[in-house]
């Protein structure tokens, strides 16, 4: 049971070729008050896991959250053009922290199995008409921190460090493969 609506974490499952199915979890996703990004990520992607357990007490239940931070300042889904643009203003030329976190629930059980994967962008020097034209093509309103690598969001990226690309886009699947086969899926 993957516990999201993210059509982007939806995708990255089907990867892995296991029958899943999906709801979306009723979770309120603000910060708590000093709540570092990590901590965010991981409550975040528990509490999406647990939201579904009790319509679903026999299953293994994926949730995950990802996080972005420009040094302490979080990234949300921009919703609109101009909180998009005012993004990618601060970003330009900066790292920024991309942190996925991911929690197996056995809701049999109740064990659970969770990890958080970081990866930091560093985003390319760019110019207010270079903005404008990647977010008229790619409109990635819906992705934190505006920039949506898996597609155009990569011309804006200057180099990447993290021990799973996946992560980036919304799921860790190196990650969630090893809780899988702990959890005796097997994988592939």
């Amino acid at each position: 049971m993957l516990a999201s609506s993210s059509r982007y974490r939806r995708e990255l499952l089907e990867r892995l070729h296991l029958p899943f199915t999906t709801t979306a979890p009723a979770v309120d996703e603000r910060p708590l008050a000093s709540e570092e990004p990590s901590a965010l990520a991981l409550r975040l992607a528990c509490a999406k896991a647990h939201a579904v357990r009790h319509a679903h007490p026999d299953a293994l239940i994926i949730g995950s959250d990802q996080v972005a931070a420009v040094g302490a300042t979080l990234l949300d889904k921009p919703g609109t053009h101009e909180r998009a643009v005012e993004q990618l203003r601060m970003m330009r030329g900066k790292k920024v922290e991309f942190l996925t976190a991911v929690c197996l629930l056995n809701a049999r059980s109740a064990r659970e199995r969770t990890a958080i994967v970081p990866v930091t962008v560093h985003m390319r020097e760019l110019d207010d008409a270079q903005i404008e034209r990647y977010l008229r093509a790619e409109q990635p309103y819906d992705c934190a921190g505006s920039a949506r690598i898996e597609g155009l969001g990569i011309a804006l990226v200057a180099a990447l460090e993290g021990p799973d690309p996946t992560a980036l886009i919304g799921l860790p699947l190196i990650e969630l493969c090893d809780m899988l086969r702990a959890e005796g899926i097997k994988v592939p």
